[in-house]
């Protein structure tokens, strides 16, 4: 492997690769910020320039604009309460809140750092371990999806705020929203009341958008009537004046970072998973293992780290199975299929031999140099993204719902997922009124379809093999999900008796 990744790297003696290569950076950062559109979209609109592209180029191209895009949207999330995606849609519940504090540089910064680190672990697994991963991955079926979906709802109990009972209220109600439209298994159409366009369900991404950026605005045109304040902040002037990193982060930060890096490389090359699960399992676990766990929500550094770190990673696990087994998990990973067979990459072992090897692994480095590259650039714009804390509410507003409307209409070409989100923007606002959290219901719209598909396949699996119960016993990578699962859920209980004694 040493030879190949020799040869790779004389890959990048080429103009063409490195103008690729910043090409995808940059304009993933800038894509991701504006809501809705995300990597998928800005990958999408590069395949027809990739045509008269090499393959090495190529791709490196769209990989690095797939990390990068992710990082962009938390880039909104953090300084307007707006994610450019749903992989950052967890950074929003403690990056803003720094914000406010007057801390939006600082705040940046620590996203940025922990970006980078998800982003280089995350291809040094891809790099290293792509081939044994791959071959993991083959044991994953249905109730593997099923059981990892169920990991991931039990990461409601750390998203519920003070009041449990309205954050499982909120959970339960975007399972229920997530069943909107044709049932996948027997194709019976469910809560459509007729209407042809909620056929295809409710898509995730305007739900996300309206509950996060529309009931912000919400908030600050209240504001603006009210007379409270003119910015985001009192005092927009002291985020710019603070450091970008306070001494002790590093040391604060970098457990969870390389915890969080690990979790998201693993739940990345679970196809169906993603990179906003990875984010709120490792944001839960990191609220969990916390000695301060209240400060998560109202501004922790910590938190922002572990979601981070966690999403980053998961893009690097996320082109393991695609690489080298043509399995794609996500929207992102389609099109990125798509586009290695155009350029006569077919995915398997034969792009880890001969020739093709050189181009594969010139691809790793690059998704890796993309992670380098964006970090240089986040920490040399920290100050100037801060300022975005100075533009006045009364010009912020219509440049968010613009972004907004723009970003969900590209979705599918269709006003109705503009309505959508609209909707769900007064709902978000409404919820904020009655202290509901909003981080469950987008989390149950998420896992709504994999719970359910994954599981009434697992059972129609089963029935030849003498019901459910036989046939988990014969899966051991599910009863390895399940002790994880309980271990989970018992280690606040656990801590509690071990308090209880100690007092």
């Amino acid at each position: 492997m040493l030879d190949y990744l020799t040869a790779a790297l004389a890959s990048f003696a080429s103009v063409e690769v490195l103008l690729a290569l910043a090409v995808g950076v940059v304009g993933g950062m800038i894509i991701g910020i504006i809501p809705g559109l995300g990597p998928s979209v800005g990958i999408a609109l590069l395949l027809p320039i990739s045509f008269s592209m090499s393959p090495t180029a190529a791709l490196v191209m769209m990989t690095a604009m797939y990390t990068t895009g992710v990082y962009g949207g938390s880039i909104t999330a953090v300084l307007c309460h707006t994610p450019g995606t749903a992989a950052s849609a967890a950074t929003t519940m403690d990056g803003y809140a720094l914000t406010q504090r007057g801390r939006g540089m600082e705040a940046i910064s620590v996203v940025t750092v922990a970006s980078v680190v998800g982003g280089i672990i995350g291809a040094i697994c891809l790099i290293l371990f792509a081939p044994a991963l791959g071959k993991i991955s083959l044991m994953f079926s249905c109730l593997e999806y099923f059981l990892v979906a169920c990991f991931g709802l039990l990461v409601v109990s750390g998203l519920t705020g003070d009041n449990q009972a309205k954050g499982f209220f909120s959970a339960l109600l975007g399972l229920l929203i997530g069943c909107v439209g044709m049932d996948s298994i027997s194709g019976v159409s469910r809560f459509t009341f007729g209407q042809l366009w909620l056929e295809d369900g409710l898509d995730s991404t305007p739900i996300l958008i309206g509950l996060f950026s529309i009931s912000q605005v919400l908030v600050l045109v209240d504001k603006l009537l009210r007379g409270s304040s003119s910015t985001i902040v009192d005092d927009p002037a002291a985020g710019l004046k603070g450091k970008r990193w306070e001494k002790g982060n590093g040391k604060k930060l970098t457990p969870t970072m390389l915890r969080s890096s690990v979790i998201g490389s693993f739940v990345g090359f679970i196809p169906a998973a993603g990179c906003s699960i990875a984010a709120w399992i490792s944001y839960s676990i990191a609220k969990q293992t916390s000695k301060k766990p209240e400060e998560f929500g109202k501004g922790s550094i910590v938190g922002i780290a572990a979601s981070e770190a966690s999403n980053n990673a998961a893009c690097g696990g996320a082109l393991i199975p695609l690489f080298t087994l043509g399995i794609p998990g996500s929207p992102v990973t389609a099109i990125l299929y798509g586009a290695l067979l155009m350029h006569g990459l077919q995915p398997g072992s034969g792009l880890f031999t001969g020739d093709k090897a050189v181009t594969t692994y010139a691809i790793f480095l690059g998704f890796l140099f993309a992670n380098v590259l964006m970090g240089l650039i986040g920490l040399t714009m920290a100050k100037q993204m801060a300022r975005i804390c100075l533009v006045p509410n009364s010009v912020l507003v219509p440049i968010i719902v613009a972004l907004a409307c723009i970003g969900t209409y590209a979705l599918s070409n269709n006003m109705m997922e503009v309505v959508i989100m609209l909707v769900f923007g007064l709902i978000g606002y409404l919820m904020k009124i009655f202290e509901f959290e909003p981080a469950p219901l987008v989390l149950g719209v998420v896992l709504a379809d994999i719970l359910e598909s994954n599981f009434r396949r697992t059972l129609i699996m089963a029935a030849p093999k003498g019901g459910l119960i036989p046939y988990f016993f014969t899966r051991p990578v599910a009863i390895i999900i399940v002790l994880v699962i309980l271990a989970f859920a018992l280690a606040p209980v656990i801590v509690k008796v071990a308090q209880k004694k100690k007092a």
